[in-house]
C-alpha cells in the first residue's frame, strides 16, 4: 500500500499560477502510476492529469491541456501538477491517486487504488 498526501493548494488570482505536490509513502512509489482528480461544488469528480511509473506517458483533460504539467521525481516519492494560466473553473478540491499499472496511464477513477485527502484551489477573478 501507499499513502498519499496532497499540498500545495490555496488561494490565487485567475491567470496566475500554483504547483501541487503529492507525496507517497509506505511503500514503492515508483511501482505506482499518479493522477490528479479534481471536484467542485455540485460537481462530478473529473479527470484532470495523470502519469506513468517513470512519467513516459501522460495525459491531461482537454479543459487543463496547455496550462498544466504533470511530472514526478521518484526519487523524492513525489508527483507534481504545475498549473498556470488558472481560471475560476479551476476552482476545486483537487486529489492525488495511484494505482499499481505499467505502461499507459488510466483516466478513470474507478481504476485508482489510493487516494489522498485533497487540497484545495481557489482562483478568484
Amino acid at each position: 500500500q501507499v499513502q498519499l498526501v496532497e499540498s500545495g493548494g490555496g488561494l490565487v488570482q485567475s491567470g496566475g499560477s500554483l504547483r501541487l505536490s503529492c507525496a507517497g509513502s509506505g511503500g514503492s512509489f515508483s511501482g505506482y502510476a499518479v493522477g490528479w482528480f479534481r471536484q467542485a461544488p455540485g460537481k462530478e469528480r473529473e479527470f484532470v492529469a495523470a502519469i506513468s511509473l517513470r512519467g513516459s506517458y501522460t495525459s491531461y483533460a482537454e479543459s487543463v491541456k496547455g496550462r498544466f504539467t504533470i511530472s514526478r521525481d521518484n526519487a523524492r516519492n513525489t508527483v507534481y501538477l504545475q498549473m498556470n494560466t488558472l481560471k475560476l473553473e479551476d476552482t476545486a478540491v483537487y486529489y492525488c491517486a495511484a494505482e499499481r499499472r505499467i505502461g499507459a496511464v488510466s483516466t478513470v477513477p474507478g481504476t485508482y487504488d489510493y487516494w489522498g485527502q485533497g487540497t484545495q484551489v481557489t482562483v478568484s477573478s
